[in-house]
């Protein structure tokens, strides 16, 4: 903390370049000889103006507001000096001038720290991940403009009340057509994504203290959707002349049986298939959404479509190795092929992913360990969300661990009687 610099505040005038007879008034900062100057956007006639005080003179209504307001500014230097030396800031002129003039990191607003953020983040973070930031910040400015009347805020005036009321707003939106638009995830999600932007503010050192910090997310458990051995069966043995049909239904299977995202298939290229250390096909490929490195041993029912759709994919280099539509259409066209299998699911793409995980994984005695590196997961615990161990295989279990204590009391029974 600096105590032994110099520290001056004076008003002065310079003339009007707009009237002959005005003086506009300034103020100087000064800090071990370094100046900053500003101007406090007032006027007085040059009679008015007492140059050995460095006030108005006279005692007329006007004088009397004016130099109220010139002791107020003194008094706000001397408090944003003081708020600098108990922050251990380094003091300099113009650092005093910024903390008045409110445009130093204490004065930082929420606009500005979202556009910090997507401004960095967006050479860290997916699109779609930007996509959903941008989201969140739209919701964010219809609570500030409908619930708080203003367009932006001062984040040392971001608490925790703002964060529940700005939840309550969220979980009371509706559209046009009065419905309400989010469920208690949806609405968990904007909160994670603002807690993600808070945690950058406090980081940056724009906030003394997160307001998160007594909030706590709650998400609701769901199970993931996955088709059970029939129902994938179904849809295997479900042939179309309908082109488009055939084609997503190809791609989904596709999907079950190596457990890659919508976003992983459509991107896959020829190039991405070689031979491991196996001797059989692998996809060796970097995951859009994790950036991890994923290594995919080809099941056959997936090498069969590879195959239907190898002569298309070979005649242009680099070109996708499946044709797939945007995930909007497939999933819309999935909803039509779950109909005529008489399967009553919500099956979209991403089911594919869980049914690789469930259904064709665990199910078949496959370690969670290897499903979690298939997925791609950098984290056991990720794997587990997805991969839920169905009745069948824990009455599997159950029955082989009935066998091996059976198989122990028999062979106790033979030592007692030899």
């Amino acid at each position: 903390m600096q105590t032994n610099s110099t520290f001056s505040i004076i008003f002065f005038t310079r003339k009007s370049r707009s009237t002959a007879n005005e003086l506009s008034i300034y103020v100087r900062i000064t800090v071990s000889g370094q100046r900053s100057e500003m101007s406090l956007k007032r006027t007085i006639l040059f009679k008015e103006w007492d140059s050995s005080k460095n006030r108005g003179r006279g005692s007329t209504y006007k004088i009397r507001v004016l130099n109220a307001y010139l002791d107020q500014v003194y008094s706000q230097l001397l408090d944003c000096h003081k708020q600098l030396l108990e922050e251990s800031k380094i003091i300099r002129a113009n650092a005093i001038k910024a903390r008045y003039l409110g445009e130093d990191d204490n004065h930082k607003t929420l606009k500005e720290l979202i556009a910090y953020h997507n401004t960095n983040m967006v050479t860290v973070l997916k699109p779609g991940t930007m996509k959903n930031y941008a989201t969140t910040e739209k919701y964010l400015d219809k609570f500030l403009n409908q619930k708080l009347k203003t367009n932006d805020i001062y984040l040392k005036q971001l608490n925790y009340r703002f964060i529940i009321d700005f939840e309550q707003y969220l979980r009371h939106y509706k559209n046009t057509k009065k419905k309400l638009m989010l469920s208690n995830n949806g609405v968990m999600k904007h909160l994670e994504r603002f807690k993600k932007m808070i945690n950058l503010a406090v980081k940056l050192e724009w906030m003394p203290k997160n307001p998160f910090n007594q909030f706590q997310l709650k998400f609701d458990k769901y199970d993931r959707a996955y088709l059970t051995d029939r129902e994938l069966e179904q849809i295997e043995n479900t042939y179309y002349n309908n082109d488009r049909l055939e084609r997503i239904k190809d791609c989904f299977i596709f999907s079950c049986y190596t457990g890659l995202s919508y976003i992983d298939v459509k991107e896959l290229t020829l190039n991405q298939i070689t031979i491991g250390i196996d001797a059989t096909h692998w996809i060796f490929t970097i995951r859009e959404k994790t950036s991890e490195r994923v290594k995919i041993p080809i099941l056959p029912q997936a090498m069969a479509i590879i195959d239907k759709y190898r002569d298309v994919s070979e005649k242009k280099e680099n070109r996708p190795l499946l044709p797939l539509f945007s995930n909007q259409k497939a999933n819309s066209y999935l909803k039509e092929i779950a109909k005529d299998c008489g399967i009553h699911k919500n099956v979209t793409f991403h089911v594919a992913r869980h049914t690789f995980a469930t259904t064709v994984m665990l199910s078949n005695g496959v370690p969670i360990e290897t499903v979690s590196k298939l997925l791609g997961h950098s984290k056991l615990s990720t794997t587990q969300l997805y991969a839920r161990v169905v009745e069948a295989k824990i009455s599997e279990d159950i029955q082989n661990l009935l066998i091996r204590f059976e198989t122990k009391k028999k062979k106790a029974m033979e030592v007692l009687e030899g």
